[in-house]
């Protein structure tokens, strides 16, 4: 079945852009909805954007979806993610600023105030994408890749210079309860030049060492250190989630990711959409629903954070 938030409205938090505040909330939505913004700031002739794969402006740094009118709406990765691993199908989200809130860099205060708030079952089959043929896209030595599969699974492997980061691989079953459990509060990580590169872009301008894993070479230069002896990988899969729900449904394939980021994500999400013969749209059943992310899900789950 299609998810939904149970109740009116629930309020996942304030950030800032260019020094003033940005409130978010969600409210839910029938089914096959979809996963929609609104920016209230833009007031009545504000635009409703899907998160779908071809509203997205491809940038390195985040996922920015764009309407025909203008209005945008930037970092919308993170949740985007909560939403999918959650298994919620249907949301309205609405902002009063042209960025998600940052909050603490991951998607854990998403998913809490989510299931505080429930989720609800709606009265039409979950529908989701199933690979059929592989897809691949490279660009340089990065490399994102779709391959046939039962469940919903993802790899991911990355490689920096610096020694507090490393290599690091990590491969997952996002069934069920795995997202909140294995990712959902995995922080984005940047060198101190990429802070300096995404303010001066005009993104993250709440951004702090309390909303990011900033590293400096061996060093972690954010207080209290990782949360995870690979956090940087795990956030890497986090936000490759929330770029393939883009996709319009649960993808029921193997994603692979070398070194990719955002950018290349979509890139995948556009090849494959360019192939209908590579994929096709099927509706679940109760075997398949199980193995989707988000069934049986609960805020007990964000205590066992792997």
């Amino acid at each position: 079945m299609q998810r939904t938030l149970k109740g009116k409205a629930v309020f996942l938090g304030q950030g800032l852009h260019s020094g003033r505040p940005v409130r978010m909330s969600v409210f839910p939505a029938p089914a096959n909805h979809g996963i929609t913004f609104r920016r209230s700031d833009a007031g009545a002739t504000g635009e409703i954007l899907p998160a779908r794969w071809d509203k997205v402006e491809q940038t390195p740094l985040c996922t920015r979806l764009v309407g025909a009118t203008g209005d945008s709406v930037s970092t919308v990765e993170h949740v985007m993610a909560a939403l999918a691993g959650l298994g919620i199908h249907n949301a309205m989200i609405t902002l009063d600023g042209p960025e998600v809130p940052i909050l603490d860099g991951s998607a854990a205060p998403f998913v809490r105030g989510i299931l505080a708030a429930g989720v609800e079952a709606l009265a039409a089959p979950a529908r989701v994408i199933e690979i059929l043929e592989p897809i691949e896209v490279r660009r340089g030595d990065a490399v994102a890749r779709l391959d046939p599969a039962d469940g919903v699974e993802m790899s991911f492997d990355i490689s920096f210079p610096d020694a507090a980061i490393g290599t690091q691989s990590r491969a997952l079953n996002l069934a069920n309860g795995a997202f909140i459990r294995d990712l959902c509060d995995s922080r984005t990580f940047c060198r101190q030049s990429d802070v300096d590169a995404m303010h001066a872009a005009g993104l993250a301008l709440g951004g702090t060492l309390e909303n990011a894993v900033v590293v400096d070479g061996d060093r972690i230069v954010t207080p209290g250190g990782l949360r995870h002896s690979d956090e940087p990988v795990r956030h890497k899969m986090l936000d490759a989630l929330g770029d393939l729900a883009m996709a319009g449904g649960p993808i029921l394939g193997r994603y692979s990711g070398h070194k990719a980021g955002h950018a290349l994500t979509n890139e995948l999400l556009r090849q494959l959409f360019a192939r209908p013969e590579a994929w096709r749209m099927i509706d679940c059943d109760p075997e398949l629903a199980a193995r989707l992310p988000g069934v049986g899900v609960s805020v007990s789950d964000l205590a066992l954070c792997a």
